[in-house]
């Protein structure tokens, strides 16, 4: 009678803990174009994402590290224990526009950013890039420079990328915020299933091991 209660203490602890462990972390590292700024949390394309994982019964927790006015170094700085915290299976990042914003060389940015990426790959996370594009008034060769810092990270890394998280929302008054930088509460459906067809690889990919 002892074994058998044994037994099935052992089977009721080894299936909660199979269960504990079904749901994977998708860690989401960006600025205020990831905090749902000025809007209210539930708002905001991440936890739009949320929900939307929830009806494809995806056991997925989504922790959303962003903070408004995150630089790349900021982004960097907080990282490696948020890895360590969380160990995400998926990390989606998006920063270096605030760096662009302020001038940062663009050096410094790109060096930040990959070493996010060499970070997450060591903690054997994949990760989902996402380029951004700053106004025009910052003079085109610079513009021009940033946006294709992405991809050239992108290509170096073989990562999964989004050139443009805002393509047809950022030109759309009617779903951008009066500041002309940040979407609005109906511009972030669009943000958001402009990242998805990227994304949804990555969950599979992670599905099939």
């Amino acid at each position: 009678m002892f074994f058998i209660r044994q037994l099935l203490l052992f089977l009721t602890i080894s299936f909660l803990f199979t269960n504990v462990t079904l749901a994977s972390t998708l860690l989401v590292m960006g600025d205020s174009l990831s905090a749902a700024y000025n809007l209210r949390q539930e708002a905001g394309w991440v936890s739009l994402l949320k929900n939307q994982l929830s009806k494809d019964n995806r056991e997925i927790k989504v922790i959303n590290a962003s903070v408004s006015g995150e630089t790349s170094q900021g982004g960097l700085s907080r990282f490696g224990p948020l890895l360590s915290e969380y160990q995400p299976s998926w990390v989606i990042l998006e920063l270096g526009a605030n760096d662009a914003l302020r001038g940062y060389p663009l050096e410094q940015t790109a060096n930040n950013i990959e070493q996010m990426i060499e970070q997450a790959h060591q903690a054997n996370a994949s990760v989902l890039l996402i380029g951004n594009k700053i106004p025009q008034n910052y003079g085109k060769r610079y513009t021009d420079m940033f946006f294709k810092l992405y991809e050239k990270i992108a290509d170096k890394y073989t990562l999964a990328y989004v050139p443009f998280m805002l393509e047809g929302v950022a030109l759309n008054k009617s779903l951008m915020q009066d500041d002309g930088l940040h979407p609005n509460k109906d511009g972030q459906p669009f943000v958001l299933q402009n990242i998805l067809p990227h994304l949804q690889p990555l969950l599979d990919e992670h599905k099939g091991h």
